[in-house]
């Protein structure tokens, strides 16, 4: 009896070895998905205006992609981005938008919303232009990325600024060939910006001489006023950032020769 019971617990034993054996050989593969389709709850035309900034305007609805494994469906989060890029641009226009989402499907924009997304394509405003509206849905990493068609759209926007548009601009600082402004100081014409329209200055072939930093003022040789950085002092990206009134020194670029501009629609300026 004794020999039968120690036969039945070894073969148990073994066999639970061979089953765990198996279960450790079971790889699971991913299998696949679906490109998420992307509807917009309207394509008509679409004028958007300042006294409506408040109101909803077109409505987005997107398809989970629908990953999947061989063990069955994906319980993974799925990470979206809304592009939007001006048509013909093939979604590689170095300013297209693109907001992030994670799981959610479907996003409702106010007039103001969507006027200050596309403000950042930097068009002109109160002009229709065509617009193309697509998703990227991605596993964890970007991994096994699916991308929607392309919806079109042809939307007017208005000029939002983010910070009043000041009559005139120019750049003061020790990384300038002027240096820092005094006080009372006048005008200093070769650090003058151009007003190139509504809510853009544009200062052309600057000489940047790597000093400590720089500030932009409406003002030449008034300190009541400036536009630095928004964060803290010397830590912007130096070829470019976000600014506000009464901000931080910039950090400058290298030195060499550079066009820098500076929009008040969007809060940010660039240096190339």
């Amino acid at each position: 009896m004794k020999y039968i019971k120690s036969a039945y617990l070894y073969y148990l034993l073994a066999g639970l070895f061979f089953a765990s054996c198996n279960n450790d050989d079971i790889k699971v593969t991913y299998l696949g998905g679906g490109a998420p389709t992307l509807t917009l709850s309207s394509t008509s035309d679409l004028v958007l205006t300042k006294a409506l900034e408040d109101y909803s305007t077109i409505q987005l609805q997107w398809t989970n992609p629908g990953y999947s494994f061989s063990n069955g469906a994906s319980t993974q989060d799925v990470f979206y981005a809304l592009q939007i890029d001006t048509t013909g641009s093939n979604f590689t226009n170095p300013k297209m938008v693109s907001i992030a989402y994670t799981n959610d499907v479907s996003h409702t924009f106010t007039v103001k919303e969507l006027n200050t997304v596309l403000s950042g394509l930097e068009l002109a405003d109160f002009k229709p232009h065509s617009f193309e509206f697509r998703v990227k849905a991605a596993l964890a990493n970007g991994n096994e990325p699916q991308y929607s068609a392309a919806v079109k759209i042809n939307i007017t926007t208005y000029l939002d600024v983010v910070y009043p548009v000041p009559a005139k601009l120019y750049i003061t600082g020790d990384a300038t060939p002027g240096n820092w402004m005094g006080g009372g100081d006048p005008e200093l014409t070769s650090q003058k910006f151009t007003k190139v329209n509504s809510y853009s200055f544009v200062l052309q072939n600057f000489h940047f001489v790597g000093g400590s930093g720089f500030l932009f003022v409406p003002v030449y040789g008034d300190w009541n006023n400036k536009y630095g950085f928004t964060g803290a002092k010397h830590g912007n990206n130096a070829s470019g950032d976000t600014f506000k009134p009464g901000g931080e020194d910039f950090q400058p670029p290298v030195t060499g020769t550079y066009k820098i501009t500076v929009n008040f629609k969007t809060g940010k300026y660039s240096i190339e």
